[in-house]
């Protein structure tokens, strides 16, 4: 195994490289796809692809997330461009939301990341898993009506994520599907053990193949009627004729729309969708990692604001940090940024110099590719993990993955985010104190002792506890191991002491006050910051 822990970030290149070619063939239909949704000119999804992958991902501090156009902004983006009249005016609100996402991350807003249950995170892994395939499948079958890169369950002709596995069937095509069952049966050899063992296919990724197998039937297909593809199934960039056509694709921002007060309101919109989607898609691309490294959220803010900057200067798409690229380049066997940086170059040189050759690629090579990352997402073992670790977790976890199913990805992860909280707020409201009977009752007397942080959601919990106590009982409420007591709950107990002595109950409050502590976090940082902690993890005396 590599050493991550060196400095320089080119020992890797033997996982980087390939994870990125893998990642750029993923990339290419996508960003065409949402650029398409979007009402903008195909090549705006290219320039975004590229940014994201270069300037994104050498700014970032993650070390797999890969960036890019977003399906989840698609619809903002297509209204906001026939709201505003004219891309070159939208674009001026795409460089209006970097700068406000810069702000966002010298404001340290990354933080809203960290807020996200694990199972409403692993949820929505598991429903983008699920989402992909479902999408993919009508590509399998040959049928393109729906864009690639979406994941809305409203299709754009109307119909949806359900409804267009019927339709398809009414326009199967044959070499569509022997396409996707070769490519299939490729990319499940080279997931064998036994393949993983020998070098050469160490080196020459499953998917790799399973597009030179594609585009060599795709070929052969052309002079068989039967089996041959249409032009909407294959992959289809702009083709330059002349270098300076090639840059004749590039936009400039209308600068003269920054008084418009619809640019502004349209830049911060793209900045708060796009920072809280790439803050979620961080926190899962980290969990993803194999290696468990931590990724900052400022810095990944900051980064993704350039990335906006530039990529609204020169006519490309708003960028956030994306799940299906990121989590196909760590399944690629990506290692470092490298991979994300290197899949940037490669599309800028293709988009350059082979255009033509990328559009030979069947989007049924890329539908089987996105299977198998859809069901790495997915696998039923972590359904199984998510079930036994109970139902405050479980249901959380189903919920994001339906409500990503049936709506969008933001939307699906506010409904989960909802359970989870009520959850931890019916918990929080059945442990406003620590009592076992066998423990907690002798010789009469009943202790309770109150949980480290009492808050107004307890308040009902302990009025009906403390309303039950029979007259004549002898009680002791602990607060020793409180931390944090709200005003409210030391009202209701003050209220129980005056009335104790009227129902002939003996009342004994421990350490009972209303406590509120500092911010515990900011002290350890005073600490570190002070040297307070030597480097054998001793603490120094305060005199020093």
């Amino acid at each position: 195994m590599n050493n991550l822990t060196d400095k320089s970030l080119l020992g890797n290149l033997k996982n980087d490289i390939p994870a990125s070619i893998v990642v750029f063939l993923v990339a290419v239909p996508l960003c065409l796809g949402i650029a398409l949704a979007s009402g903008a000119p195909l090549f705006s999804g290219i320039i975004a692809g590229i940014i994201g992958g270069i300037i994104v991902g050498a700014l970032s501090g993650s070390q797999l997330g890969v960036s890019g156009p977003a399906a989840g902004l698609a619809v903002i983006v297509l209204t906001a461009i026939q709201e505003l009249g004219a891309f070159e005016i939208f674009l001026m609100a795409v460089v209006l939301g970097g700068v406000f996402q810069l702000l966002l991350g010298f404001a340290k807003a990354g933080i809203i990341g960290y807020y996200f249950p694990s199972s409403v995170i692993k949820g929505m892994l598991s429903g983008i898993g699920i989402i992909i395939i479902l999408k993919q499948i009508p590509h399998a079958f040959g049928y393109d009506k729906d864009y690639e890169g979406s994941l809305a369950f409203t299709s754009a002709d109307g119909h949806n994520t359900i409804s267009q596995l019927y339709y398809m069937l009414e326009a199967v095509s044959p070499g569509a599907i022997t396409i996707t069952v070769i490519s299939l049966l490729i990319l499940i050899l080279w997931e064998q053990p036994f393949m993983k063992k020998i070098r050469i296919f160490q080196i020459v990724q499953g998917p790799l193949v399973v597009v030179a197998t594609g585009i060599f039937l795709n070929l052969l297909f052309q002079s068989m009627p039967y089996f041959t593809l249409k032009a909407e199934q294959m992959v289809a960039i702009p083709v330059p004729e002349t270098i300076g056509s090639f840059f004749a694709q590039f936009t400039f921002p209308d600068f003269s729309s920054i008084s418009n007060p619809a640019v502004w309101i349209t830049g911060i919109t793209l900045a708060v969708v796009a920072s809280l989607e790439t803050l979620l898609c961080l926190e899962a691309t980290d969990k993803l990692d194999p290696y468990k490294r931590v990724s900052p959220a400022n810095q990944e803010l900051k980064a993704q604001g350039i990335g906006n900057i530039i990529s609204g200067l020169i006519g490309g798409l708003p960028i956030t940090q994306v799940i299906v690229r990121s989590s196909t380049n760590i399944q690629s066997g990506g290692r470092t940024k490298m991979s994300a940086i290197f899949h940037g170059f490669i599309l800028l040189g293709c988009a350059m110099a082979i255009p033509a050759i990328l559009n030979l690629i069947p989007l049924a090579s890329l539908a089987a590719i996105l299977f198998l990352v859809g069901y790495k997402l997915a696998k039923p073992t972590l359904f199984k993990q998510m079930y036994n670790m109970g139902q405050r977790h479980f249901i959380p976890f189903i919920v994001t993955i339906l409500g990503i199913v049936f709506t969008d990805l933001l939307m699906g992860i506010a409904i989960g985010l909802a359970v989870a909280i009520f959850y931890i707020l019916y918990n929080n409201y059945k442990k406003p104190f620590l009592f076992e009977s066998n423990k907690h009752i002798k010789d009469g007397t009943i202790r309770l002792e109150l949980s480290e942080d009492v808050t107004f959601i307890n308040k009902a919990s302990i009025q009906r506890t403390l309303s039950q106590i029979p007259d004549g009982a002898k009680v002791i409420i602990d607060a020793s191991k409180s931390i944090h007591i709200d005003e409210d709950v030391v009202e209701i107990i003050e209220e129980f002491k005056t009335n104790a002595v009227y129902r002939n109950i003996e009342l004994e409050l421990i350490d009972f006050q209303s406590v509120d502590i500092t911010n515990q976090v900011k002290e350890v940082e005073h600490a570190l910051a002070n040297n307070l902690i030597s480097s054998n993890g001793k603490i120094k005396s305060l005199q020093n």
